[in-house]
């Protein structure tokens, strides 16, 4: 079964009847999801023990994304950033187990660069040996030099809708990580549930879909439906 997830744990009232009453939101959400992405990591700093805690309160089988900090990929642009990097991983460590992909979300300005990118994913591949995606927004990520940069350092493509960079036609095996954004309001607008099956046959069991069409409560409404079509 693929880990079906959303941005944030957060339940909507229109459908809370579908989640356990008592507990924290977390512990509801976990109840009935595998996993969640945690976007929060890339605005600010966690203590460990948020993550301890957090790890603590779910079963053992869910798994947490991460968003790598803004610091990194925005603020720095991929460039020195080991020391950010590892202190990141540090920050996250209580996770241990339950740590998923780590998502590497680029700004639409970061164009690519060969030497940039081999620097920077050599240094995330040097103290994580674990799944990293990432999810360019310039579409010079768009070519072969690209993926076979990305290949070598085993980093995984986004399948993202709407797709700034690699169209889903793109993707010729299962992709390790979808992100659904929300089309044509990026955020808001809900899918139909046509276009959620459609993306649920490109899954593979170990496959991760994130709905991220939070704004609007879409999100968990979404990724139940999906969950309902696979199991």
């Amino acid at each position: 079964m693929p880990f079906i997830a959303t941005a944030a744990w957060s339940i909507p009232r229109t459908v809370a009847r579908r989640f356990p009453e008592a507990g924290t939101g977390l512990e509801r959400y976990a109840a009935v999801f595998d996993g969640v992405e945690v976007n929060s990591t890339f605005y600010r700093h966690h203590q460990v023990k948020t993550f301890e805690r957090w790890a603590a309160s779910v079963p053992e089988h869910f798994r947490f994304a991460v968003k790598i900090p803004r610091e990194i990929t925005h603020t720095e642009r991929l460039r020195g950033i080991d020391g950010l990097f590892d202190a990141f991983l540090n920050e996250i460590r209580s996770l241990k187990d339950k740590l998923g992909p780590l998502l590497c979300q680029l700004p639409p300005s970061l164009e690519f660069d060969a030497t940039m990118a081999d620097e920077a994913f050599a240094a995330m591949r040097y103290n994580h040996a674990g799944m990293i995606v990432v999810e360019p927004r310039h579409n010079s990520w768009a070519s072969e030099p690209a993926e076979s940069l990305l290949q070598r350092h085993a980093i995984e493509r986004v399948l993202a809708d709407p797709a700034p960079v690699w169209p889903e036609t793109s993707f010729d095996k299962p992709p390790k990580y979808v992100r659904l954004h929300g089309s044509p309001k990026i955020y808001y607008s809900s899918y139909s549930k046509a276009g959620i099956e459609r993306f649920g046959k490109r899954l593979a069991d170990d496959s991760w879909c994130i709905f991220d069409n939070t704004a609007s409560g879409a999100a968990i409404e979404n990724a139940l439906t999906m969950r309902d079509q696979l199991i």
